[in-house]
């Protein structure tokens, strides 16, 4: 390789020529040049970092990709790969076109620096809301940084950058909150004020088994036994822009699963279910499709999500508990679990965690009030560990 070749553009500007690495398939020469500013000793400084950076393979070609184009593509990518759900894919076009693009998506991808993502930073904390003034939380702009983040590991992976800046600048901490949950008293507050109301089965079922709102709305009558206690985990409904409502398998291998059912749930579903089937023929409908779901909307098809929970927010708003959302019902559950004395792995695999790591990082402050408890999971965690 040449040592290359300065050449002066202005008063303090100048050229450099270079070779870069080689086409590996044709074995032609690449030739790059590029322009800097200052004496001709930078110049030279410069032009050895270059040099020395193609010898080890760590020289990236100029690009005029921006973070707005990158970000954007990256995400397309994902989706049309199944990396990511559509909903996934939604929330982090919302991070993108909200949080991300107006404020850094105009800088050059191999031109942002750890000081362009701290200054970002303060800019969302205090002026980052997309609709309106003010900033937005921390834990947004957390999720902002995640994307942006993973958004540039492939950049780094596809050499179009040398490293990521967003690894090397952190994000602000986010002090964790408690999770709004029922107590034993609000519990059964809600089981004898909300008897008898439309949103009641579903309620109790989010309640007592954990199931997610996705997976609730999704679950078909063929796939709960009353009669062994059990419902089975297949599928769960999605809700997003793109697509509307659409059935997909569960957020993981291990959302796919066989939930017990406490004596509670299976009399509120036999209910149900005969309400269905009377419902039925006073309208002269004849027997349910042998795809049934449980949770159907008036045609029989699948509610969205987003109307379930904001008809529960009214029902919340009633009974005195607004703080309280449905999958508030669902972590309600895993709490219930834990002051049982159940261990982190039974109640990872009730909840459809992928591992019990997952259950011990969103449940650690219930864990916190008794250490006890805290070290029964650990070893219960330990020894599912062993066994597998």
């Amino acid at each position: 390789m040449s040592a290359g070749h300065i050449q002066r553009r202005g008063k303090s500007s100048w050229r450099l020529k270079f070779e870069g690495a080689r086409d590996p398939k044709s074995g032609k020469r690449n030739i790059q040049y590029v322009t800097v500013h200052g004496t001709k000793r930078e110049a030279k400084v410069k032009l050895a970092g270059l040099i020395a950076a193609v010898g080890g393979g760590s020289y990236v070609e100029p690009t005029k990709l921006t973070v707005g184009d990158h970000m954007l593509a990256r995400v397309d990518q994902w989706e049309a790969s199944e990396a990511i759900s559509a909903r996934t894919a939604q929330r982090y076009r919302q991070l993108a076109n909200g949080q991300i693009i107006p404020h850094i998506g105009s800088r050059l991808v191999q031109k942002l620096t750890t000081l362009d993502v701290e200054t970002w930073h303060a800019t969302l904390r205090a002026s980052g809301r997309s609709r309106g003034d003010g900033g937005v939380s921390p834990r947004t702009v957390v999720h902002a940084h995640r994307t942006l983040s993973h958004a540039l590991d492939d950049a780094v992976r596809h050499g179009v950058v040398p490293r990521n800046v967003a690894k090397l600048q952190t994000p602000p901490k986010v002090q964790v909150g408690e999770m709004a949950i029922l107590d034993p008293n609000g519990i059964a507050k809600l089981i004898a004020e909300l008897r008898g109301h439309l949103m009641y089965p579903t309620a109790i079922v989010a309640l007592f088994t954990g199931m997610r709102l996705g997976e609730i709305l999704a679950l078909r009558w063929f796939n709960v036994d009353l009669d062994a206690k059990l419902i089975r985990v297949r599928e769960a409904l999605e809700e997003t822009k793109a697509h509307g409502l659409r059935f997909k398998a569960p957020k993981s291998k291990a959302g796919r699963r066989a939930i017990g059912l406490p004596e509670i749930v299976v009399e509120v579903l036999r209910e149900h279910r005969r309400q269905q089937l009377e419902l039925r023929m006073a309208l002269g409908a004849g027997k349910p499709p042998a795809n049934a779901l449980v949770f159907p909307d008036f045609e029989g098809g699948p509610q969205a999500p987003s109307n379930v929970s904001r008809a529960w927010g009214l029902v919340a708003e009633g009974l005195g508990i607004p703080e309280i959302t449905l999958h508030g019902l669902r972590h309600t559950h895993a709490s219930q679990l834990i002051e049982a004395g159940v261990d982190i792995v039974t109640i990872g695999k009730r909840l459809g965690h992928a591992s019990p790591d997952v259950t011990l990082r969103v449940y650690a402050h219930m864990f916190r009030r008794d250490d006890g408890k805290a070290a029964a999971a650990i070893n219960a965690d330990l020894a599912g560990s062993a066994g597998s």
